[in-house]
């Protein structure tokens, strides 16, 4: 279900091609279970709404895999450059 934060297939046709060149390399792990979009859009979610973390939508990922992820794209600086192409 999409939400008003949730990225339009506009602007996620924009930013998935260039995400792998913003987005830092991931340490080899096991595969996700939510795609680059779910995770995004948990993370535009919480910060339009500014709830708590955990109170994030059952239908989006756990709140945890999203916040792990908000804060490696943030120190890296993704989220910015994220926000300023959109």
């Amino acid at each position: 279900m999409p939400y008003s934060s949730s990225l339009t297939d506009e602007e996620w046709e924009i930013l998935e091609p260039l995400l792998p060149t913003i987005l830092p390399p991931k340490k080899q792990t096991r595969p996700s279970n939510w795609t680059k979009r779910e995770l995004l859009d948990g993370i535009f979610y919480q910060l339009k709404n500014g709830c708590n973390w955990e109170d994030l939508p059952k239908d989006l990922p756990p709140y945890s895999t999203v916040y792990w992820h908000y804060k490696q794209w943030r120190a890296s600086g993704a989220i910015d450059k994220l926000m300023s192409i959109l």
